[in-house]
């Protein structure tokens, strides 16, 4: 099967926007940039296209210039955090000059929409019981940020 990388349209901010993803994920790096030539004289040296690798997935960022579209909430990247401390690390550094939004989501600088996932989220989606699985996540729908702990707490309340 073909790779396939992620390509997001930018009008000039593609450098800026690997820069900070590559200072957000502790394994990644900027892979290249090609550059406008004289050919288009108005953005020559500009970056047409900047490729980075987060992790094991490699994107690409296009400096096409304006258009009448913008990112949006239809197309996010999933986050899966393995605790408590890298749903912080993540949600803080990409929550810095954006959005938070319901439910584990937030919106970057760039409107790059994100979803910062615990894996215990989604064990306590599949659990077996309902009305625990009910319970998660219903204390899921009312969270910004994902707190486990707020989670577990919800899915096995105490008995009163």
């Amino acid at each position: 099967m073909p790779k396939q990388i992620p390509c997001l349209w930018f009008d000039t901010e593609a450098e800026e926007a690997a820069r900070f993803y590559t200072s957000i994920w502790p394994d990644s790096e900027i892979l290249g940039t090609v550059r406008y030539g004289p050919e288009n004289p108005e953005r020559e040296g500009q970056a047409l296209t900047v490729g980075w690798r987060l992790g094991d997935t490699e994107y690409v960022g296009l400096n096409g210039g304006p258009q009448h579209w913008s990112f949006s909430e239809a197309i996010s990247f999933q986050i899966l955090c393995a605790d408590q401390e890298e749903v912080d690390h993540y949600w803080d550094r990409l929550t810095d000059g954006g959005e938070e939004a319901p439910c584990g989501w937030l919106e970057d600088r760039f409107g790059v929409s994100w979803q910062v996932v615990p894996v215990r989220l989604l064990e306590l989606q599949a659990d077996p019981d309902p009305d625990r699985r009910q319970r998660a996540v219903q204390a899921m729908s009312t969270m910004r940020r994902i707190v486990i702990a707020d989670l577990e707490r919800a899915a096995d309340p105490v008995s009163a």
